[in-house]
């Protein structure tokens, strides 16, 4: 697959990035207007704002991807590896790694299933995941007001339903229509029912559009729900489940570099849920220790100086270290020590 070494977008009067157009046009246009030089570079896509950006900025940074970025620009060259970053909205990085226009990107795994629906990957298009960052967890779910008649998802059809996510709405609706007409078809010509649902899009403040008297109903992100009940709104069902995803194309130009990105953003998504714990026992009580903390592997264990003495080191999870210092000094440990990873290597 040819290799472009850009991307191109075109954004209109809504702000939303528009899918590229040819590269043989575009590319030089936007080399020749930044003043950089994108080739031989691999193509990397970052959220460019959102709940993503700071986190995915965080995970660059402890990968030792060194960069810079202008103010206004929306690209970036990596000064320490053959790597350019390209800050795009979340929703259209999908698109882009899908066609093969960029080679990496960071994106929520809901965004991925959003352009599924109407582009559903095939054996040369489409992005392939790479690796689950463990961070923007969250839920898209089917709100209504808080104080009203609307108790269940069946409720809504044939209703108004405001959602960033049209397709993936439409696709839920349509699914729970044919269930409740019993598969029965509505008229289509190719025939695929009607939908009764009328599913309306609103890119931003979701949650106001019940409120506003534009929506029955919506269907939006809900992480600590507080935004949700603030606005007077409950959850009453959930289409899917997101979390941030590292993507890659099907045909990247440099598939050596993609695999050592992902092994730094790897360590480093372990070097933030573990920690190494070390302690000393007395080896009659090791097998009962060594259940508490049997490591992401197995734990090294020394023999110490003083007779019938070993020492540990382990992998925890950082979250359950408390609760396991505590277990093991019931079994016996002592000079028990807890150390951050600032990066690491995992199989």
């Amino acid at each position: 697959m040819e290799n472009t070494n850009g991307i191109n977008g075109v954004k209109g009067t809504n702000g939303i990035l528009h899918k590229p157009r040819s590269a043989s046009r575009s590319l030089p246009l936007m080399t020749d207007i930044l003043g950089l030089s994108l080739n031989d570079r691999l193509l990397f896509a970052v959220p460019k704002k959102g709940r993503l950006n700071q986190a995915c900025l965080d995970l660059l940074h402890g990968s030792d991807i060194q960069f810079h970025r202008h103010s206004r620009l929306d690209i970036a060259l990596v000064k320490n590896l053959p790597l350019a970053l390209i800050f795009l909205p979340a929703a259209d990085i999908p698109t882009f790694v899908g066609e093969g226009r960029v080679d990496l990107g960071i994106t929520g795994r809901d965004q991925v299933d959003e352009h599924e629906c109407v582009s559903p990957p095939t054996a040369t298009e489409g992005v392939a995941e790479v690796l689950d960052l463990g961070f923007g967890k969250c839920t898209l779910q089917v709100q209504v007001p808080q104080k009203g008649e609307l108790l269940k998802p069946e409720d809504l059809i044939g209703k108004n339903v405001v959602t960033s996510f049209v397709n993936l709405t439409e696709k839920y609706f349509r699914r729970l229509e044919a269930e409740q007409a019993g598969n029965e078809t509505n008229g289509d010509s190719n025939g695929e029912a009607k939908l009764k649902t009328k599913i309306k899009y609103i890119g931003g403040s979701v949650e106001a559009a019940c409120a506003l008297g534009v929506a029955d109903g919506i269907v939006d992100l809900v992480e600590s729900g507080e935004t949700m009940r603030a606005a007077g709104l409950k959850a009453i069902s959930t289409v899917v489940t997101t979390s941030a995803i590292l993507i890659k194309s099907k045909h990247p130009s440099d598939p050596k570099l993609v695999d050592l990105i992902t092994a730094r953003i790897k360590g480093v998504i372990t070097a933030q849920k573990y920690v190494l714990c070390s302690y000393n026992i007395e080896r009659p009580k090791l097998d009962a220790a060594t259940k508490i903390t049997p490591g992401k592997r197995a734990p090294t264990i020394n023999s110490l100086e003083e007779d019938g003495w070993v020492a540990v080191q382990v992998m925890v999870e950082k979250k359950e270290i408390a609760v396991v210092m505590d277990r093991l000094t019931e079994a016996g440990a002592c000079d028990i020590l807890v150390m951050k990873i600032d990066n690491s290597r995992t199989g």
